[in-house]
């Protein structure tokens, strides 16, 4: 769990839209990479049968399916990934098609001077054949006479198939063609001059700040791709995945960091050698910037080592484990491979080492250890939740104290903090502890007394001004969030390290509560006589909808029902800009900010199901449930909501309602009083 501040996310900037773009190619390739593997694993087991058994037919004939996997099968595969991501199914199979015509065409313009893979052309046709079947299906949702959908949506999709292999074969396959000439050039000049290494500079920095995603899927595995095609490997799947410099930095904090980071270093070594997973490393790096010259020199060590043996491998090594970069290195390449690892590390260990020790001193005098403040700035650089930066982040939370009081803080108080008490609640009974409250609050009205607090990240700098005691636990999602299995270990462990003494209760707070079974105080809440969620509240979409269109829709239906007044959107959009109300599994809970209790006349509910989704802040969204609420009328139906959607099954169930009356009725227990 994050437990510190972390930056507001900014919707500008360039270092947002490159982490964005390079989210979205990852998304794309990395789904795709078994296909590579087993393409690398084919190649490997004709070219060792080559070698061995000159002219054996059957390996002849398996040699037949090399070239079409890497030429068609994995562009199209990619094509595919990118149309689902913007249009599910309907968006794969348009991107698939249009994919075809970019490889086709690009071949015919080259004739007999070979074939270029169309990696790069998958990623922009699959996309955008998808994007733009999106938005023709949005023309004319709900202007179709009945019985002649399916004629409509089989036909205008086979259209726009056919228009976009025009569009791939005459006009997108040429200017790829050029671009993948002129990169292929530019990293011959590299490898020829003897100036390969100095690509380090670039690439280490960017993967601690996680902008090498655009780097790594937009340039090097589609050129990767095309060498090892002619050469059997490629030198390029090694500048990123290089497990070395991660390796060097976190023994050198084994062996002479300080707090936390020193006592955290050797797992976090162990999962990123063996397990991939760079992203641990990061956090290091970013507590002492300096560092970031230690991984350049490591990484510049390691690529000088590759050219020197002329090694590579067949496919890219995903993740970047020494396990997968073996698997995927010839066997003549294996030395290579090994030194490049080895001195990279010692190379990254060596500076590292001499930047630690020159501010020891200083580092052992320092009253905070600034680790857990570097994890959650990896966090908010990365956007999204990690649970290997969570472990990291738990090591760095000791109790002071029994904790038996816990506050779930949002912006409004209205709705998000309320769902994650609900699941918390549960997991706490679940464990079998007894004599905790948890309860939720806006952040503006923390009453200095909690013993941790829960926040999204965004609002951890103000909780923490309110609660400067507390422990503070930051989450990016309140549904379903990997940190509320933390949050009861600590729990835990603050009754085990706790003197008897006791600490803040129950009744230092100034709600009124009774004790629920599992031994958690609950809230208890004064009921409408009104139900908050009707028919006329509930609609399903077949299609999709931007976040703007889903906020809108919500406050329409909010307003129709008389809750809330026209100014309440605005109070809503504001909300979003600020924090997102992204609860996870599927779901957002949109509402207004703590000043647009103005805009609130009586409270409700709207829920509304996207069958095509909603890109919700980057994350996607099938139901997004409007809320309006008056005091505290409508926080025990958001438990009971809580309680379904953390349930995958049931989320599963509200999916499947074919009529909104089957919805209602699935969610008829949360206006049950």
């Amino acid at each position: 769990m994050t437990t510190v501040s972390a930056e507001t996310k900014r919707t500008g900037g360039a270092r947002v839209v490159v982490q964005k773009f390079g989210s979205f190619l990852s998304g794309m390739i990395t789904p795709i990479i078994p296909a590579l593997i087993a393409w690398g694993i084919v190649t490997a087991v004709v070219v060792n049968i080559a070698e061995f058994s000159t002219g054996w037919a059957p390996a002849e004939a398996l040699s037949e399916t090399v070239g079409p996997m890497i030429h068609y099968l994995l562009p199209i595969l990619i094509a595919v990934q990118g149309g689902m991501m913007v249009y599910e199914m309907r968006g794969a199979v348009v991107g698939a098609v249009a994919t075809f015509g970019t490889i086709v065409g690009s071949d015919w313009l080259l004739g007999e001077d070979g074939q270029i893979h169309m990696f790069i052309g998958a990623m922009i046709m699959g996309p955008l054949a998808a994007w733009l079947m999106k938005k023709l299906d949005a023309l004319w949702e709900g202007k179709i006479k009945a019985g002649f959908e399916m004629l409509v949506n089989m036909f205008s999709a086979g259209i726009l198939g056919f228009v976009m292999i025009i569009v791939g074969f005459f006009i997108v396959a040429p200017p790829i063609n050029w671009l993948m000439e002129v990169l292929g050039n530019a990293v011959a000049f590299l490898v020829d001059t003897g100036l390969l290494p100095l690509t380090s500079i670039i690439i280490e920095p960017a993967k601690v700040f996680f902008l090498n995603n655009a780097i790594n899927h937009g340039v090097l595995t589609p050129l990767g791709v095309n060498e090892a095609a002619e050469t059997g490997q490629s030198i390029l799947f090694l500048l990123e995945a290089n497990p070395g410099p991660g390796l060097g930095i976190l023994l050198a904090f084994s062996f002479f960091g300080v707090g936390v980071a020193k006592a955290t270093a050797p797992g976090a070594a162990i999962i990123q050698f063996f397990g991939g997973i760079h992203e641990v490393y990061f956090p290091y790096v970013l507590m002492k910037p300096a560092l970031l010259l230690a991984v350049v020199a490591g990484g510049a060590t390691g690529v000088g080592t590759n050219m020197v043996f002329d090694v590579g491998l067949r496919a890219p090594a995903a993740p970047g484990s020494i396990i997968a970069v073996y698997l995927q290195a010839p066997t003549s390449s294996w030395i290579g491979v090994g030194l490049s690892v080895i001195l990279s590390a010692g190379v990254t260990f060596a500076v590292a080492s001499a930047i630690l020790l020159s501010s020891r001193k200083r580092d052992l005098l320092a009253t905070e250890d600034g680790f857990s403040a570097a994890v959650a700035k990896t966090a908010a650089n990365k956007g999204k939740s990690s649970s290997h930066l969570a472990n990291l982040s738990a090591a760095t939370q000791v109790p002071a104290q029994k904790i038996t009081n816990v506050i779930f803080a949002c912006d409004a108080g209205m709705g998000s903090s309320a769902m994650g008490a609900s699941v918390l609640r549960k997991k706490i009974i679940g464990a079998g502890i007894e004599g905790v409250t948890v309860t939720n609050k806006a952040v503006a009205s923390l009453p200095g007394n909690a013993d941790l607090v829960i926040t999204q990240q965004q609002l951890t700098d103000r909780a923490r001004a309110k609660e400067p005691q507390a422990v503070h636990v930051s989450v990016d999602s309140f549904m379903n969030a990997p940190e509320y299995d933390d949050v009861v270990e600590l729990i835990r462990e603050s009754e085990a390290q706790s003197s008897g003494s006791g600490s803040a209760t129950a009744a230092d707070t100034t709600d009124t509560r009774e004790s629920s079974a599992g031994g958690v105080a609950t809230d208890t809440r004064v009921r409408s006589e009104t139900q908050i969620l009707t028919r006329s509240q509930v609609r399903i979409h077949a299609g999709s909808a931007t976040q703007d269109e889903a906020l809108t829709e919500a406050a329409e239906i909010l307003g129709a029902a008389g809750a809330v007044t026209g100014e309440y959107l605005s109070a809503m959009k504001e909300r979003e800009a600020t924090v997102s109300t992204y609860m996870g599994n599927e779901l957002a809970i949109p509402h207004g900010t703590n000043d647009a209790k103005s805009a609130i006349k009586a409270s409700a509910l709207s829920v509304t199901r996207y069958d095509g989704g909603v890109d919700w802040s980057g994350e996607k969204v099938t139901f997004v449930i409007g809320i309006a609420g008056v005091g505290d009328e409508h926080l025990e139906i958001l438990s009971k909501i809580a309680e379904l959607f953390s349930d995958d099954a049931e989320v599963a169930r509200l999916k499947q309602a074919s009529t909104e009356e089957e919805l209602l009725q699935l969610l008829s227990a949360v206006n049950a009083s």
